[in-house]
């Protein structure tokens, strides 16, 4: 997928949001009618049979099949950290990125023990972006490009991807994504991140609003994910615009992947439709944001890490509802009787 070199970079964006395709009706209704046959009592599994319908909506499979899902992890740098806004320093980001290779961070185990594929995507981690709170964190070009190069992370047939980030300082970039988009006060949209103490929290409070401030009342989508965005919030929300568009369903994680996720919803409400969201990230916006964007959540594990972590684990329910619709036997085939 690739944008075109004769419209402002961002025209071609707000093109494909525009041409994102509705839910598959009729995978939709095959797998209504098949759950409707099932040796169980109509609705007894809850949400999974929600997410079994969802799948199929987004996928066009009837039965749904999860068999290459992936954790897609963005990594990148932001200036603002150096203003003691996070609880640690910016050279964490190139380690991290190491620790992901070697397979020694949390997402590694949880991709192994699902049985998910794991990447992660350098988004330039010692070149970080100007801090939002003088400067934009990037132009038109380079956030579009951005975004583009998020799109090509479907590639290869995968057919279920979670988000995931990694970047100190981004969840200050993403509290001010969020009051960009949502209004409210600075003070609404941030906590602690990786565990800064009071001080740090009243910089980061400042942060957010002298970022916010600088849009000077700016309400177009992309314009604020440019300017007080991060490279990683960009490549994320490319890759939900593209997997709406080649109907692979997209799993979010937590706070800084909803911020991704935001922006496609401010350009288009039913613009994350063949998304669901994983957790309830500890960071308590989360809430908030859940809220305005009217999204429930599969879990609350009071978890904050990012790297996809709770996006690993809805995987393994999602594979699961997969799972039991397609290999559930109908009252027929069990000879088992209907209710009266």
């Amino acid at each position: 997928m690739s944008l075109s070199e004769t419209a402002l970079p961002f025209d071609d964006i707000r093109n494909l949001v525009k041409s994102m395709p509705g839910p598959d009706e009729e995978a939709l209704h095959k797998v209504r009618e098949r759950d409707s046959q099932l040796t169980k009592p109509a609705g007894s599994l809850g949400r999974l049979e929600e997410l079994a319908e969802w799948l199929a909506a987004w996928s066009g499979k009837a039965p749904p099949k999860v068999t290459r899902p992936m954790v897609a992890i963005f990594a990148s740098a932001h200036g603002v950290a150096d203003e003691g806004v996070s609880a640690f320093p910016s050279a964490v980001n190139k380690q991290m990125v190491e620790n992901f290779a070697a397979g020694g961070a949390a997402i590694n185990q949880l991709c192994r023990v699902n049985d998910i594929g794991l990447k992660v995507f350098d988004l330039a981690v010692d070149m970080p972006t100007p801090s939002i709170t003088r400067e934009d964190a990037m132009d038109e070009a380079n956030c579009a490009a951005t975004m583009a190069y998020g799109m090509e992370a479907l590639a290869g047939g995968i057919d279920l991807i979670c988000l995931g980030e990694m970047g100190i300082g981004n969840t200050t970039v993403a509290a001010a994504v969020f009051h960009g988009l949502f209004g409210g006060e600075a003070s609404d949209w941030i906590g602690r991140g990786t565990g800064v103490d009071d001080e740090g929290l009243a910089r980061k409070r400042a942060a957010v609003e002298t970022a916010v401030v600088r849009l000077n009342g700016e309400k177009d989508p992309l314009e604020i994910l440019r300017r007080v965005g991060g490279r990683e919030i960009a490549a994320m929300a490319g890759l939900i615009i593209a997997a709406r568009l080649q109907r692979v369903p997209v799993i979010i994680d937590g706070f800084v992947t909803t911020a991704a996720a935001a922006v496609v919803y401010a350009m288009d409400p039913a613009g994350l439709d063949h998304c669901v969201f994983a957790h309830v990230s500890a960071e308590h916006a989360h809430t908030r944001v859940l809220e305005h964007m009217e999204k429930d959540a599969l879990f609350d594990f009071g978890m904050r890490l990012g790297e996809g972590s709770g996006a690993a684990l809805a995987a393994g329910i999602v594979k699961a509802s997969a799972e039991m619709h397609s290999g559930m036997a109908t009252f027929a085939d069990a000879g088992v009787s209907v209710k009266s």
